[in-house]
């Protein structure tokens, strides 16, 4: 996920690129932005502060050394983070139980014209405060799309399985390798998501149906 990081980190992110490359030729570095963890020194007029928090979270509130207002367009051009991102970002610091920085108007979700400010009034018990990210919750879409490609990235296992199971049984029914197949696999599957697999190795000739009884499967040596 790409990100428009400030000049200072910029600085130090070149210098440990310099310091790795050195010790190791032929590789190449690949930052995951978010993955990032940074911990901020915060100079509240209630306090100093430490905060620890993400990357993207780091980024937004850099802003703040130069701007006490922002909109959330000026914060988007400015960082270059990806709309959804940014927009649960902004809600960590802005609508979270720690507001490091407020929000106009106020709200729990975040619009495309709203403002933030840096939180003058700001005060905390702890001198570290770490401000967690907030997990959005997934759309239908998503949530279907999650599915798919957990499965692709299952399907060899439950391939494996099959090409097992019947390796070792030669001829079996189709109930009773559905059947072994749910006492192996150690994930949660759909007897119609293993018909799919089963008709998948029968085309790559790992099985074939018995001539006489299309209930039963023998396995191709």
């Amino acid at each position: 996920m790409e990100v428009q990081l400030p000049h200072d980190l910029n600085i130090y992110q070149d210098i440990f690129k310099e310091f790795y490359l050195s010790k190791h030729s032929g590789r190449r570095l690949m930052w995951q932005n978010s993955l990032g963890q940074c911990v901020l020194k915060a100079d509240y007029p209630k306090g100093k502060k430490e905060l620890s928090v993400s990357l993207f979270q780091t980024v937004v509130l850099m802003l703040f050394n130069s701007s006490d207002r922002l909109t959330f367009q000026e914060i988007k051009d400015t960082t270059g983070i990806e709309d959804k991102e940014l927009r649960r970002t902004l809600q960590s610091l802005a609508c979270g139980k720690v507001r490091v920085i407020t929000k106009d108007p106020k709200g729990r979700d975040v619009e495309d014209d709203d403002n933030f400010c840096f939180n003058a009034d700001f005060s905390a018990p702890l001198f570290r405060i770490k401000v967690n990210a907030i997990q959005l919750k997934e759309t239908v879409e998503e949530n279907t799309s999650t599915t798919e490609r957990v499965f692709q990235d299952r399907q060899y296992q439950v391939d494996a399985a099959i090409v097992r199971i019947m390796k070792t049984r030669k001829v079996l029914t189709h109930t009773l390798l559905i059947t072994e197949l749910f006492q192996q696999l150690k994930f949660p599957i759909k007897p119609a998501d293993l018909k799919k697999r089963i008709e998948s190795l029968i085309d790559r000739e790992y099985l074939e149906r018995d001539k006489a009884n299309s209930q039963i499967y023998n396995y191709l040596a």
